[in-house]
């Protein structure tokens, strides 16, 4: 048990450094281009699309992580009639049915994954493969679903809840 919660440990590390580091360069990026724009007339060209990676990097790396914690946005309209038991069936069915359901957005970033690998496509300025962004954004949702599958496992067995 050790070795799977040091695993989940290093994995959530590198997430979040990766998310990190993403929105670092982003923020460097966005005021060079800023700057460049303002003084010298002359913008990143590529700072639309390196945007456009870095938003993807930083939204997919921590997606596992919320997911994990518990930490989505939720209304909570409706939690004062759910107390106990109840709060945590509904929490585990939740989990369990975002989970499930987050496979097929999963599997259809995949096929758009192989036909971008297929076609070449590339990013405008900079020729980055654009399978590579899309083959990790596939990577994390499928990571997301089987979170969220576990999430609900173990709150509705284990009682893993907030609410108890």
């Amino acid at each position: 048990m050790k070795i799977i919660n040091r695993f989940i440990c290093v994995s959530r590390d590198i997430a979040t450094a990766l998310a990190v580091a993403a929105l670092f360069a982003m923020m460097v990026m966005t005021f060079s281009d800023v700057m460049l724009r303002s003084m010298f007339d002359r913008p990143i060209e590529a700072a639309t699309e390196l945007t456009r990676i870095f938003m993807a990097i930083v939204v997919f790396a921590t997606l596992p992580i919320v997911s994990e914690r518990g930490e989505h946005i939720s209304v909570d309209l409706l939690d004062r009639f759910f107390s106990g038991w109840a709060a945590r069936l509904r929490d585990s069915i939740i989990n369990l049915l975002c989970g499930t359901m987050l496979f097929w957005p999963a599997e259809r970033v995949v096929v758009l994954t192989y036909r971008a690998k297929d076609y070449g496509d590339v990013t405008e300025y900079l020729g980055i493969p654009q399978y590579y962004v899309s083959g990790g954004i596939a990577i994390a949702t499928y990571i997301t679903a089987g979170v969220l599958v576990v999430r609900g496992m173990l709150i509705l067995f284990a009682g893993n809840n907030k609410n108890d």
